[in-house]
């Protein structure tokens, strides 16, 4: 099982989304398990009712959540660490600062995942990078989910930068249903290219 983790404030909306939408986006028998937690987040059961309409509109399965807390424990288990925002994935980092190497925002590591693939074949430990991918159009990772993402943080310093906000997804607490909505289809699509990213997510 390789765990992804995804990380937003109050763990209602945002890491909520995502992590149910990549579950459903994730191909069948993927050893990838999306998982989610809050930096401020109150223990709960139960998903917020907003959030389980909207999620369950675009296909989600909104049954058996139960919000939490982020812990330290929580990031050193995950094989990924996805934050909604920066703020997120610094305070990932600061719980376990190991973990560092595994810690993005969720746009961030698409952005240069996608920009840059390298698939592992087979196990053999090897790489194939596709530098010359097509815009929308994102091979496949097959195997080496560790291969992945190192080769992903070893982009992070030489990839052209980007103003920090283009890496966030905004916060819809308190805002209106269509922003709400709005949010959602954009993570829906981010995790859609993660999932392709991500393949089978042959466990680490």
């Amino acid at each position: 099982m390789t765990r992804v983790l995804f990380v937003c404030t109050g763990n209602v909306h945002r890491s909520v989304l995502a992590e149910r939408l990549l579950a459903a986006r994730l191909p069948p028998g993927s050893a990838v398990r999306p998982a989610s937690a809050g930096t401020l987040a109150r223990p709960r059961s139960g998903m917020e009712a907003s959030t389980r309409a909207v999620l369950e509109e675009l296909g989600g399965d909104g049954s058996g959540f139960a919000a939490r807390p982020l812990t330290a424990q929580l990031v050193a288990e995950a094989a990924l660490v996805l934050g909604l925002a920066h703020e997120h994935r610094e305070a990932a980092v600061r719980l376990a600062p190991t973990a560092l190497r595994r810690c993005f925002t969720l746009k961030e590591f698409v952005r240069l995942a996608a920009g840059r693939v390298d698939t592992a074949r087979g196990g053999e430990g090897t790489a194939t990078t596709h530098s010359d991918v097509p815009d929308g159009q994102v091979p496949p990772v097959v195997d080496g989910f560790d291969v992945v993402v190192a080769a992903t943080a070893s982009r992070r310093g030489a990839a052209a930068a980007v103003p920090p906000a283009e890496d966030d997804i905004s916060d819809p607490w308190g805002r209106p249903r269509s922003v709400l909505y709005g949010c959602a289809r954009e993570i829906d699509g981010t995790v859609s290219t993660l999932a392709r990213l991500l393949g089978g997510g042959a466990s680490l």
